[in-house]
């Protein structure tokens, strides 16, 4: 216990008297309107680049007040938009497309539980030494649980259409 606190109470009383960083922050508007804040200091051909006061609050956050669940960047007029006849249209393709995977993928999971069950019932001579019994069978406990996660990925997506 002398030991460590030999060690770490200098390290500490050291960290507390070391005074505050302290850097210039820079504010930066580019011609299109774009600002950036920076603590290189600019080069004399940056024109519009100006040095904070201290005392000025400095945001990281990138925009003003926003309103509760209003969107930062609305849409723009000319964005283009699908009718609900097409989206539900739309929706039912996927939701066919997800359930055909899912239907695959439940008959890929019964035949690597199949093939996994086999590999478990058989004893190879060479395999004396228990892990090599468990190297051999783990590729097919792989294969079992990467379709379990496949089948758990679908029905959560199928979940988010309902």
């Amino acid at each position: 216990m002398k030991r460590f606190t030999c060690l770490v109470l200098p390290a500490l009383v050291a960290c507390l008297a070391a005074p505050a960083a302290e850097a210039d922050i820079y504010k930066c508007v580019t011609d299109s309107g774009q600002i950036t804040y920076t603590n290189a200091k600019p080069s004399t051909h940056d024109k519009g680049c100006s040095l904070m006061t201290k005392d000025q609050p400095v945001s990281s956050g990138g925009g003003g007040s926003k309103k509760s669940g209003a969107a930062a960047n609305p849409t723009p007029s000319n964005f283009p938009k699908v009718d609900s006849g097409t989206q539900k249209n739309r929706d039912n393709d996927r939701r066919k497309i997800l359930e055909s995977e899912l239907d695959a993928e439940t008959k890929a999971l019964e035949a690597a539980k199949k093939e996994l069950a086999e590999q478990e019932s058989v004893r190879n001579g060479d395999e004396k030494n228990y892990q090599k019994y468990l190297d051999r069978v783990q590729p097919y406990k792989d294969t079992v649980a990467l379709h379990q996660r496949n089948i758990d990925s679908l029905n959560k997506e199928l979940s988010k259409l309902q």
